[in-house]
């Protein structure tokens, strides 16, 4: 697949953001509008201490449960087990699009896992890594229906956290100077 242009809105603060803070806090709603999503949030991980945080959410309404952590924190020992797709980010796996988490492959996801952490029905979780390690997770999701993922939104996508992922890089390690 060719790589997809980013649509005028995304690119524009990527170009545009002065600073990281700015950028990801443009971008999660830009993202949002975008792929039409109810919840776009910014996991950032870092690789040499495996600690991590959501640095950055943005919800399309209040009734959406808001996902943020103010401090960087260990993961939770038994993470990787209970949740395949952060088990496949470490590993360096493409990023996964989920149709409807009602009825993904357990190898995939872990239907219990995502319910009683986030709710959502539907969700991309876009794996924001470089030279085998993983940086961070974009994730955009849908709450209440299914949702097909269309061609043009995953090339989308899989451009832009190519295009974050030196950014992300940037965050994570500003953070531990």
């Amino acid at each position: 697949m060719t790589q997809q242009e980013l649509p005028f809105a995304l690119n524009n603060i990527i170009e545009s953001s002065q600073t990281l803070d700015t950028l990801f806090s443009a971008l999660l709603p830009a993202i949002g509008d975008f792929l039409q999503s109810d919840r776009c949030f910014l996991y950032l991980h870092n690789p040499q201490n495996n600690l991590g945080r959501v640095a950055f959410c943005w919800i399309r309404t209040p009734d959406i449960p808001t996902v943020y952590n103010e401090d960087w924190a260990a993961q939770p020992p038994t993470l990787v087990d209970e949740d395949p797709m952060f088990a496949a980010a470490l590993r360096a796996k493409p990023s996964i699009f989920v149709e409807d988490v009602e009825t993904a492959e357990p190898q995939v996801l872990n239907r219990e896992f995502e319910q009683k952490y986030f709710g959502h029905r539907a969700l991309i979780h876009a794996h924001i890594r470089q030279d085998g390690q993983l940086w961070g997770i974009l994730q955009p999701c849908i709450f209440g229906h299914p949702r097909i993922w269309t061609e043009y939104e995953r090339g989308v996508i899989n451009n832009l956290v190519e295009k974050i992922t030196p950014f992300a890089i940037s965050y994570v390690k500003s953070a531990f100077d």
